[in-house]
């Protein structure tokens, strides 16, 4: 903001400028919109796994049952002539009867044996019933559980019956003899397959289903009545998992055509690629391909199992056209079923597609049970028909001339078919028809690097592909290509491996059994390869030892930890944070990979990493030492020395700028408070003892009465949002000036984080606890406990105890388990009242197990809580509390009124004596607050660890499992905000464009000058007394904070968009907010006066208010109170620093200022230093002692120029350059202030001055360079606000005596503002804060009546 008017700029230049800012725009960075932030750290829901093979099974005995009697057709069926007379390739009218029958005979096992070689074969030729009966049992005994295949062969006998009879001969061949199926069934048993080769073969499938269907219902009727005959038999199995296959409808006969096999349903089943070809020369297109006659079909050469050959690529080619049909046609469990679980049964059904393709063409319908779907017109049959005739047409010349066989190019062309599924496909689309086709060629060494390429693209579209993926059946090639040398399969095997392990990580165990946790580590162990790969192998390698011992074992052979270890320092983040979770799981729980991880000194290595930059970084680091202090073995010296270190290089990070850290914290340290419990039961009794015999002072009695808002309780004021419902905190706000440090708990009056976390903001639960009362809640410590453990253990006689060096440590670390607990993200400080609340709990209950007993309170006993190890405790239901003669023995506080009553969220129980509700035991009036209370009964005083344990060594936050969801989604995919066309990226563009808008209007609007500043657009009453309030720089959102809430307004369209609680302890207020990311997705920053900063998102919409993340800004502010002011302190600025004191409760609170073009936060306030926070790595990077004794009461900062202003409570205004060393940053003070700086305002231009404000009202220039200032203007004494507005030449002074005067940069004043408009003229109240909008004129200004209004420059039309 110039000072000189003639330096306003000119339309040409504001047109540029206007391009420039849009650029910027994109350029400015986020803050806090990383993946940590916007989603909750856990792991992906598991997708139940159906692709592995629960019972894979074996076909082990085939039954041939062939009824030829050759030479003699049976009465029903009239043959043409010529007639279809082979049977297995062979015309049985060749040779002699018997010799013709046992040649056919041999075929069809030759013929069998070429897809089941190991299984057992029986012939049966021209059986008698007791035959059939005979072969059956005998074969059904032998296989046990397993597959039986019975084969039927009927053209020598008749049709079968509609009474389900198939025919079979007498001894001497006089008669046809009935077999009934139900019979058949009972000798073959389950699991079976039958094959009927006969006329009419689908009578018998449907009396086979009769059959099975009766036999149910006579065992249910069996096992109703015990006198049934059925009733003592041993259980015949179901006959469900039977499976049949007929070569036609009930009303159809097979086909007679000379040219076929008589036994085409066989052929079909047993010789597809013999008869397919026969099939092909036989239809009309066969004459496109010259020469090829059937003769020469007989001579293809090569072998079936050779892929090479001619014959053994179309025996390939066929396989996959098959599998791929039925993977794209049938139901996936069916699939599975018929296709995966039996190599015989699969072989037969993908015959059989070929046996519909066939026999349909001749009106035959084969029929199966399970049925398929018709498959016959399936496009991949034309692939089939393409190849077989590439590969006829070749035949004359090579058997004729000996020229080399052309391979088939099928492989090649499905590939890029599949190709062009993946490039050109949309999101929601189809599976790829060729996904079955692709795992055939994975067996070709020609194709296979191009398929695993494609493959890999395929898993990387997501969870679903690889379980598609997997129930194809690609996992045992996979698993077998790591058997491969080949150093380009390399990465392509890492990528695939690391999708599959990231869905389903049971795979862990077939690695191990196949050693294929050696390839692994031999990529990690490659330093040539990218660090991509080798981040991918230790991925991998981390789950392989995840909760695996046998894993652990052999990757602890396999040098795992040295490998690690090596790579720790790697520049790439995401493998020094995959290695450290890969450490940490070697030794979880596995001491002797601990010894090795000692040996190398892999905890020192490790250290460097809690101050790695990337927040997931340290948390691994974290994770890591917390599991290697976290064993269970026996303790030596040594060991217990390397713990203490560990535990005293964890507490340093006790400040650390993100959550996600420091919950990672209180789990590792948890480790160590399991292990050495005894040790921390001491130091909490000694705890517990100073805090008994320390006395606070209670806050009831010093509350200024200034401070109590009665106002609120009045039903008139709107609840606030459901991020919490807290009628009862409004009830009773004392003022509590109890002195704290780092205190800052959302702990609150509602039952604990439950409530606030921001997981639970929209159940909100008016949990019925008051805080601080011993019996609110089912922890024993409650908050206050634990916040006044805290602070009396920083001044009393536990300090003696840090000269012990042995004790000190779990002092210390108890210490730092207090800190945590009042943390400002809830689920930092949940994790840790539950670590702290474990061992209080064993300590009080190993230190007096009889206070119970004796203290006569038994009559009162209630059954020990049900609830779990390690769930939330908070919420209890039941019925609402007793206002009970111990409220609280912390204060003499109010007690609440009783909550409403909430949906119990634990089994109802019923008291056992007395009929009383569980909260409202009558404890003896001095009951302290850790005496285990009455409800304890005596019988659980025997089991210690049973009842409330919550603490368990499987404390877990869920990091490394939301770590593992990287590898699970879309690696190679377009991040959405930089796709063009994505919805996120237009919704960009749309902010963007709107916030030139606003810079260009408002623009004209100052440039045009602003004469006068008092039209009132806005007036309205806040739920509380504003305290700050800040406009956001584009949309129509104004923020207004009162001592703990926020409060969202719409200023044009004069509504309230949004109230919640902000979630800071009683005594503390909001001295601050910022918004961050305010071109884009705001994020709102609010500071209390601990220290503590909290970032909100998804305010003033429709959704609830979600915290993005909280920490300790500053970790040192002791906020002072002063007394009431004397009589004789008369002068102007005593009475307005009184003034700011009883509005603000003491000093300046904490001051913020916020730069988003280098994501810095500066924070200071009552403490001696300004200390700058990086949000993009969430730690603290500097700080800059002030060099005064008193507070810093503004900050202002230029990121262009690295200049920090600060405006101290003493006067003085300080300006520090931050890229110099600590000792000679600050570059400038000046002291022309003669009191407390209300603002100072450092311009952003190169060379913008500095402008600060003191409470006597005098508002001096600076430029930096100078040491004096270089202008002065007095304005109203009393100043209690100020603002400066950054574009228009305007500041804005409230006073104490209820106006507002808005002077221009000359100093005069160009509006007084004293009245409300409306309002039968009321006078303002007095103001307690102000502010200009970043663009617009507009002038926000909240006062001590609850009112909030805001005036502009000019008359709008409203």
């Amino acid at each position: 903001m110039k000072m000189d008017t003639d330096l306003l700029h000119s339309p040409a230049m504001g047109l540029a400028e206007e391009e420039e800012a849009d650029m910027n725009d994109w350029k400015l960075p986020l803050a806090f919109m990383k993946k940590r932030h916007s989603e909750k750290i856990e792991g992906s829901k598991a997708l139940a796994q159906s692709w592995r093979m629960k019972d894979r099974m074996k076909t082990v005995s085939v039954a041939l049952v062939l009824c030829l009697n050759v030479g003699v057709d049976p009465p029903d069926v009239v043959k043409t002539s010529p007639c279809a007379r082979l049977e297995c390739w062979i015309d049985p009218l060749s040779m002699s009867p018997q010799k013709a029958l046992e040649t056919i005979g041999a075929n069809l096992q030759k013929q069998y044996e070429n897809w089941q070689p190991r299984a057992r074969y029986k012939q049966s030729l021209d059986p008698t019933v007791d035959e059939v009966k005979k072969l059956c049992t005998s074969l059904r005994r032998n296989a046990k559980e397993e597959r039986v295949l019975f084969h039927y062969n009927g053209h020598g006998v008749p049709r079968p019956t509609v009474n389900g009879e198939i025919w079979v001969f007498n001894k001497n061949y006089t008669q046809y003899i009935p077999l009934s199926i139900y019979d058949l069934q009972t000798w073959m048993g389950s699991p079976s397959i039958f094959v009927y080769d006969c006329s009419n073969a689908g009578i018998i499938v449907k009396s086979f289903k009769q059959f099975a269907l009766q036999r149910e219902q006579e065992l249910e009727v069996a096992a109703i009545n015990p006198s049934h005959p059925l009733a003592q038999m041993p259980l015949p199995p179901s006959m469900k998992n039977c499976i049949q296959l007929a070569a036609c409808e009930a009303s159809e006969l097979l086909p007679m055509n000379p040219d076929l096999p008589a036994d085409l349903f066989t052929s079909c089943l047993t010789t597809p690629i013999k008869i397919a070809l026969r099939w092909f020369c036989m239809q009309k297109s066969a004459k496109l391909v010259p020469g090829v006659t059937l003769d020469l079909i007989e001579k293809i050469p090569g072998r079936l199992n050779d892929r090479r050959t001619p014959l053994g690529e179309l025996n390939w080619i066929f396989t996959a056209i098959t599998d791929t049909i039925a993977w794209n046609v049938l139901p996936r469990d069916l699939f599975q079923k018929l296709f995966r679980q039996d190599l015989l049964v699969a072989s037969l059904f993908r015959n059989f597609l070929l046996a519909e393709r066939i026999m349909r063409s001749y009106n035959c319908t084969p029929v199966s049970s399970p049925r398929l779907p018709p498959t016959y017109m399936h496009a991949m049959w034309q692939a089939w028909d393409l190849a077989v005739d590439i590969c006829l047409s070749q035949l004359p010349t090579i058997i004729e001339e000996g020229t080399a066989f052309r391979h088939s190019p099928f492989f090649a062309e499905q590939l890029t078919a599949f190709q062009v599924w993946l490039t050109m496909g949309v999101e929601n689309r189809n599976p790829p028809e060729q996904l079955p086709i692709v795992l055939q060629v994975l067996l070709s060494q020609v194709h296979r690097l191009r398929a695993l390429d494609l493959l890999g693209r395929f898993l990387d579209l997501g969870p679903w592909a690889v379980s598609l993926a997997l129930s194809v059946g690609i996992f045992p090639y996979v698993l077998k290509l790591l058997q491969s040398s080949a150093r380009e399969l390399r990465p392509l095997l890492v990528f695939i491996w690391a999708k599959i392990l990231a869905v389903d990580s049971s795979c862990q165990a077939d690695l191990v059994k196949d050693n294929g946790h050696k390839y692994f580590l031999s990529v990690l162990a490659d330093n040539y390869m990218p660090a991509e790969h080798r981040t991918m192998a230790v991925f991998i390698l981390a789950v392989i030892v995840n909760s695996y011992n046998t894993g652990q074992e052999a990757c602890l052979q396999g040098n795992l930890i040295a490998n690690c270890l090596e790579q720790l320092s790697d520049p790439h983040p995401l493998l020094r944070q995959w290695v450290a979770i890969c450490l940490g799981r070697i030794w979880q729980n596995f001491d002797p990979a601990r010894w090795c991880g000692v040996r190398d000194s892999a905890h020192e290595k490790l250290y460097t990493l809690l101050s790695d930059p990337i927040p997931e970084v340290r948390c691994a680091a974290v994770f890591a030492l917390g599991t290697f202090v976290g064993n269970s073995a026996e303790r030596t010296d040594h060991s217990t020395t390397i713990d203490h270190n560990v535990a005293m290089m964890l507490a340093q990070l006790i400040n650390d700028g993100s959550p996600v850290v420091r919950k990672e914290l209180v789990v590792a340290l948890s480790h160590l408070v399991v292990q050495y419990e005894s040790n921390f039961c001491t130091v909490a009794l000694q705890f517990i003892e100073e805090e008994k015999n320390y006395t606070v002072p209670s806050p009831a009695n010093t509350a200024e009465p200034g401070n109590l808002t009665p106002v609120r309780d009045s039903p008139a004021i709107p609840r606030l949002r459901s991020v919490n419902s807290y009628t009862n905190i409004r009830a009773a706000t004392t003022a509590r000036n109890l002195n704290k440090s780092l205190q800052n708990l959302n702990l609150n009056e509602e039952g604990g984080p439950a409530a606030f976390s921001p997981g639970n903001l929209s159940n909100s639960s008016s949990a019925s606890s008051t805080l601080g009362s011993p019996d609110n809640d089912e922890y024993i410590l409650s908050f206050e406990t634990i916040d006044k453990m805290r602070r009396v253990s920083s001044y009393s006689s536990l300090n003696s105890l840090i000269g012990v060096s042995f004790n000190s440590v779990y002092t210390q670390i108890w210490r730092v388990l207090l800190h945590l607990a009042a943390d400002p993200f809830p689920e930092v400080s949940d994790l840790a009242m539950k670590v702290l609340n474990s061992i209080a709990y064993k300590a009080t209950m190993n230190a007096r197990p009889q206070r119970i007993l004796d203290s006569g309170s038994l009559t009162q006993s209630a059954p020990a809580s049900p609830t779990s190890k390690g769930t939330h405790i908070h919420q209890a239901g039941g019925s609402p509390p007793m206002p009970s003669t111990s409220s609280s023995s912390l204060t003499n506080e109010v007690p609440k009124p009783p909550a409403r009553e909430q949906p119990a969220t634990r089994p109802p129980y019923t008291p056992t004596l007395g009929g009383q509700a569980p909260h409202s035991h009558q404890f003896p009036r001095t009951r302290k607050m850790f005496d285990k209370g009455p409800e304890q009964a005596a019988e659980d005083g025997d089991e210690p660890g049973g009842h409330r344990n919550y603490i368990s060594p499987a404390l877990q936050t869920g990091l490394c499992d939301w770590s593992a969801k990287y590898f699970a989604q879309p690696v190679m995919k377009i991040p959405e905000e930089h796709d063009m066309e994505s919805q996120v990226r237009m919704e960009r563009q749309w902010r963007f464009l709107r916030n030139t808008r606003v810079r260009r209007q408002s623009r004209s609007m100052t440039q045009r000058g602003v004469s006068r500043l008092d039209d009132q657009i806005f007036i309205n009453r806040n739920p509380g007394v504003p305290s700050v309030v800040k406009f956001h720089p584009f949309n129509t959102c104004i923020a207004v904070a009162d001592k703990d809430s926020i409060c969202f307004w719409d200023w044009e369209k004069g509504e309230r968009l949004d109230y919640f609680y902000n979630g800071n302890p009683r005594y503390t207020r909001i001295t601050a907010m910022e918004y961050l990311n305010g071109h884009d997705c705001s994020l709102l920053l609010t500071a209390t006066d601990d220290g503590a900063l909290r970032i909100w998102k998804n305010f003033a919409d429709q959704k609830n208010p979600e915290m993005v993340t909280a920490w300790q800004g500053l970790s040192d502010m002791l906020p002072t109170t002063r007394g009431q002011p004397s009589a004789s302190a008369h002068s102007l600025a005593r009475r307005v620093s009184i003034y700011l004191d009883r509005s603000k409760q003491g000093g300046a609170g904490m001051v913020v200022d916020w730069e988003q073009e280098t994501g810095l936060l500066m924070t200071s306030g009552d403490v001696r230093v300004i200390r700058i926070w990086d949000t993009d790595r969430e730690m603290k990077v500097q700080d800059i002692p002030t060099g005064a004794d008193s507070c810093v009461t503004s900050l202002s900062c230029d990121s262009q120029r690295s200049l920090i202003v600060a405006g101290l409570g003493d006067g003085s205004v300080r300006v520090f350059d931050r890229r110099m060393g600590p000792n000679e940053c600050r570059v400038m003070t000046y002291r022309e202030h003669g009191a407390w700086v209300v603002k100072a305002h450092l311009q952003k231009e190169t060379d913008g001055h500095i402008i600060s404000v003191s409470v006597n009202g005098d508002v001096r220039f600076f430029e930096p360079r100078a040491p004096d200032s270089i202008n002065v203007l007095q304005t109203v004494k009393g100043l209690t606000a100020l603002d400066i507005h950054p574009q228009a030449n305007l500041f804005a002074c409230g006073s104490m005596n209820q106006f507002i005067a808005v002077y221009n940069a000359n100093g005069d004043v160009i509006s007084n503002i004293k009245y409300y408009d409306g309002f039968m003229g009321q006078r303002i109240g007095a103001i307690s804060c102000l502010a200009f909008h970043p663009n617009w004129p507009h002038l926000a200004v909240g006062s001590n009546d609850y009112y909030m209004s805001i005036y502009s420059a000019e008359k709008r039309l409203r």
